[in-house]
């Protein structure tokens, strides 16, 4: 069961990647693997159930896992998945404007010479340091506002803002534990990419899983 919203992942991220080459959006498809692991928080919330409910040795199927996850929309977590894809959208913006103020005369016809500009000319590699420090801190804000964010408001009714402040709060307590998870996270995703995305079967499952057991180490239980 946790393989299969691992699948669900990454068939998504492939779909996605075809769309961009279908819309000739070859420029985008390096930006879109590297950023596509920032939504991964959202995906992972019927791990989070299944977590939850083991847990508390509850049982349940495909049913219970599907509807809790559907619900979500209707929910607090629907906001915290806004927050994530605007910080998506963001990260795209903003590799359009280097790209744009960096490689302004540059083209690019085909993916391989997308990936000779960008990787072997001087321009490219200015355009990849100033894109991957932008990059970084993006992530490292996404990372602080859900890491506990995510669980906690599929665990509890709370408001989102409530939910991230506490996320900051165990970050700054915790910096080298949540620096070293990031950094766990960062690489185990981009490395999942690299087989066509297939990678994301079985590490998605794993990283959900481990968030949400950090999750109830790092923040006191609810009253009652």
């Amino acid at each position: 069961m946790s393989g299969f919203f691992g699948l669900f992942y990454a068939i998504f991220g492939i779909l996605f990647i075809w769309t961009l080459v279908w819309l000739g959006k070859i420029w985008m498809i390096i930006p879109a693997i590297v950023g596509f692991p920032l939504v991964a928080p959202f995906a992972a919330a019927g791990l989070y159930e299944m977590s939850r409910r083991l847990q508390k040795s509850e049982s349940f199927g495909w049913f219970e896992i599907l509807i809790v996850v559907a619900s979500q929309r209707k929910r607090k977590m629907g906001w915290m998945a806004f927050v994530t894809l605007f910080i998506f959208w963001v990260w795209a913006y903003q590799v359009r404007l280097w790209l744009a103020i960096i490689l302004q005369n540059s083209s690019f016809s085909d993916f391989g010479e997308f990936l000779n500009i960008v990787f072997f000319t001087p321009q490219g590699w200015t355009f990849l340091a100033i894109g991957t420090c932008a990059g970084a801190l993006l992530s490292a804000a996404l990372f602080t506002v859900t890491v506990v964010a995510m669980p906690m408001l599929l665990d509890r009714e709370m408001d989102f803002v409530s939910a991230m402040l506490t996320s900051i709060r165990v970050v700054k307590k915790n910096p080298l534990v949540m620096l070293t998870w990031a950094a766990i996270i960062t690489v185990t995703m981009l490395l999942s990419l690299v087989p066509a995305f297939i990678g994301l079967i079985f590490t998605l499952p794993i990283l959900g899983h481990t968030t949400w057991h950090l999750y109830q180490r790092a923040v006191s239980p609810a009253e009652g």
